[in-house]
Parts: structure tokens; C-alpha cells; sequence
């Protein structure tokens, strides 16, 4: 697994990274959001640890920058901040980031936040199974999701990692209601550290792409007091 770390800060980066490379991980480190880009675009990591506060180009927008280019490989996108504020951590996770470490942070919670946020990677391990509904289907061996517009045609929906998880996870169990609890769960595992406001936002952000209307679900609806259930007629054989 390949690891940028974006960081300004050399002895932070260095911890960072000598945690990291002693679990088996390949990291390599910039300094600035300008030349993060670059990097990203070149070598495509698995995993971005992105400081918030950095020079040419800030944290939010090298994760916004990162979220918009089209990529055979999405990264997850671990935010660092010295910012407690919760308005800086929801602005974070609503511009694409998947995880956020407030400093100063212990080496092995930010190592444990990496292998939960890889782990989803590999929560379907060699499964090849394909989950079909009247308007999407979703290959889970492919990593790839698609809208179905008639019998003869679908278009690829552009989805982050975490809105894949999320998208197959509902169509896994059509009309099934999950709380935010049980959706935490099953996306990030055990190793979840945070609000469980976290599921709203990327709730949120599925619907921007898959809905018709965002702001009156047909597929994703809320239940209210419990959570949220997907609705769609599935295709079966």
C-alpha cells in the first residue's frame, strides 16, 4: 500500500512515516498542497495523509482538487488538523475527506486510523459478487458502479471509496433499515474514532449522485429516529 503524507511540518512527516514504514507501509512526503497534486497525479497512493494547514495550496482544497479529477485509483483521504472546531471537521469531511486526526496525535491511533480506513479495501476480499436493482448495479470484484437507463444502456456513476462501501452495502440488503451505529460498523469497523454525524454527510453526498431530486430521496430515505434504507426493485438471475 502506497502512502503520501502531506505534511509541512519535517519532524511530524518523519514520525509519520517511520510509524508507517514499520508496519509495512510505502510512504513518501511533500510539504505543500501545489506539489501534493502533482504527486497524486503521478504515483496514485492508496492512502493520502493530508495536513489541513499547508502552504500554496490548503488542506480543503487539495482534497476538493483531488475528489474532482477523474482517477483510475480514489484514494482515501486521512485529514490532519490542529483545528478542534467541529465546523472545521464536518467541512472536511464534506469536501472528501474520509477520516480526520486532530494534533497533537498519538503515532499508533494515526496507524490504527490507516489500516481501518485500507481494511475497507479489502472487507470484500476475493468475493466476486455482483448486486443488481432496477436502476443500479454495482460489481463488487470490479470496484465499479453504474445507472441503468434502459435495457441497453448505463452510465458510470463517479463515486469515492466510501460511497461505493456505502451504495453496496444498501443495495446488499434492499429495504433493510440501518442506523448509523450499524452503518459505522460496517464501514469503518472497530477502529472508528469520531461523531456518527460522519454517516450524514457521506449520506449526504451518495444522494448528490445518485438521486434524481437530493433534496427528496427516491433511493436512499431517511427513516426518521432510526436511519436509513435503500429502495429499489431488485433484478434478479
Amino acid at each position: 500500500m502506497e502512502i503520501l503524507i502531506v505534511e509541512d511540518e519535517l519532524e511530524i512527516a518523519q514520525l509519520i512515516q517511520l510509524y508507517l514504514e514499520r508496519e509495512g507501509f510505502s510512504c513518501r512526503h511533500c510539504r505543500d498542497g501545489a506539489t501534493a497534486i502533482e504527486m497524486f497525479q503521478e504515483q496514485k497512493p492508496d492512502l493520502i495523509i493530508l495536513d489541513l494547514m499547508i502552504p500554496r495550496l490548503d488542506g480543503l482544497e487539495v482534497c476538493a482538487r483531488i475528489r474532482q479529477q477523474p482517477s483510475s485509483k480514489d484514494p482515501y483521504i486521512l485529514m490532519l488538523t490542529a483545528k478542534g472546531e467541529e465546523i472545521d471537521r464536518v467541512i472536511g469531511l464534506s469536501t472528501g475527506a474520509d477520516d480526520y486526526v486532530i494534533k497533537p496525535f498519538s503515532p499508533k491511533e494515526l496507524v490504527a486510523r490507516v489500516r481501518a480506513l485500507l481494511r475497507r479495501t479489502l472487507r470484500h476480499g476475493n468475493q466476486s459478487q455482483i448486486y443488481q436493482t432496477q436502476h443500479f448495479i454495482i460489481d463488487l470484484e470490479q470496484r465499479s458502479a453504474r445507472r441503468i437507463i434502459n435495457t441497453n444502456q448505463s452510465t458510470p456513476l463517479d463515486l469515492t471509496n466510501l460511497e461505493f462501501e456505502l451504495l453496496a452495502t444498501f443495495m446488499s440488503y434492499p429495504g433493510r433499515v440501518w442506523n448509523r451505529t450499524q452503518l459505522i460498523d460496517k464501514l469503518w469497523g472497530s477502529n472508528f474514532y469520531g461523531e456518527d454525524r460522519v454517516v450524514d454527510t457521506h449520506i449526504a453526498r451518495l444522494r448528490k449522485k445518485i438521486e434524481p431530486d437530493p433534496a427528496n430521496p427516491t433511493f436512499v430515505k431517511t427513516v426518521i429516529g432510526v436511519g436509513y434504507k435503500f429502495e429499489d426493485p431488485v433484478i434478479l438471475g
